[in-house]
């Protein structure tokens, strides 16, 4: 057997820092450790970013989507008040066969009515244009109106009538009326 030299002062000193024996056997378990460690936290961060990444496609879809929804709802907003301009809906009530209401009448809280109710006649002085083949054609083009009777008059009297319609050079003055009472009978 061979003894090992003793080695004195500084290098003494340093001998003793360094481990005795075989110390390979227990390094290794602990680079292992930190090797897996390391592994793990690259394959986490690496799933992490590719998550973000899809997260930040769909992010990018779903904004395109709300762009082309947004400017198709403005389109449908746009077109929606088209048909709700005035002429437009006079146009259409034209084709529909309405025509402009006549002189109205009011009943008051007490059950007396002001005013004589006058008939709807079509002005001869307007003119709508025949339908077009697509807008017959359309879903929208069939309104449902129903029909509502006409109430009867309970007392006829002598009181004057709406003068018929006059050509279009002299316009018509309004006939002046006086309020009728009448009363309503409880049912």
């Amino acid at each position: 057997m061979s003894k090992k030299p003793e080695l004195r002062g500084r290098a003494a000193r340093l001998a003793r820092l360094l481990p005795q024996g075989p110390s390979q056997a227990a390094r290794t378990p602990f680079v292992l450790l930190v090797v897996l460690l390391l592994g793990g936290g690259l394959i986490t961060l690496l799933i992490l970013n590719s998550s973000l990444n899809e997260g930040s496609f769909q992010l990018s879809e779903l904004k395109k989507q709300t762009k082309d929804l947004t400017e198709e709802e403005q389109e449908l907003q746009r077109e929606v008040d088209g048909y709700a301009a005035p002429d437009a809906l006079q146009r259409r009530a034209g084709e529909l066969g309405m025509v402009p209401g006549g002189d109205p009448a009011f009943l008051d809280p007490d059950g007396t009515v002001r005013g004589v109710p006058g008939t709807a006649a079509r002005p001869s002085s307007l003119s709508y244009p025949a339908p077009r083949p697509q807008e017959v054609a359309s879903p929208a083009a069939t309104v449902s109106v129903p029909a509502t009777p006409a109430a009867p008059d309970p007392a006829p009297t002598t009181a004057a009538t709406p003068p018929p319609a006059q050509p279009a050079e002299t316009p018509a003055a309004p006939a002046p009326t006086t309020p009728r009472p009448t009363t309503i009978s409880g049912r």
